[in-house]
């Protein structure tokens, strides 16, 4: 992983961030998915904002899962990026839905993110059960 840099099973690329640390040289994304309390209004390029505060859940399920489904979708041919305000727990969270998105199997979702994004990711045991919950209750799994 190279600044926060994850590749996927299926070969996509997704950076998962925080937006309290430094940019430094990461290249702007085409795309990006903000999981913060209030919209972070990104003037420089194309982005969702998905209503998710701090060690909490996203305060809508099924836009959280159109969000991750149209970066997993995007991610195919784009720069994209999923950030939160630490880049730890609601990424994490993120990420694992990407990563069944991507082939991993669901029951792995969560120790698959933590070896290949971070240690801490999915921090809390709320963050856990809702990667299970999302992943059994979506139609057709989470890719559709």
């Amino acid at each position: 992983m190279i600044d926060g840099v994850v590749e996927l099973p299926d070969g996509r690329r997704v950076r998962g961030t925080g937006l309290r640390r430094p940019r430094r040289d990461a290249p702007a994304p085409d795309f990006a998915v903000y999981l913060l309390g209030r919209d972070p209004r990104v003037p420089d390029w194309e982005y969702q904002w998905v209503r998710w505060r701090d060690f909490r859940l996203p305060d809508s399920t099924d836009q959280a899962v159109a969000a991750l489904r149209e970066t997993h979708a995007r991610a195919e041919s784009e720069r994209v990026e999923i950030a939160c305000g630490g880049g730890v727990g609601r990424t994490g969270t993120a990420m694992a839905v990407l990563a069944v998105m991507s082939g991993v199997a669901p029951d792995d979702a969560v120790a698959w993110v933590r070896r290949n994004y971070h240690p801490r990711a999915v921090e809390t045991r709320r963050q856990r059960r809702w990667v299970e919950d999302v992943l059994a209750t979506t139609t057709g799994g989470p890719t559709g």
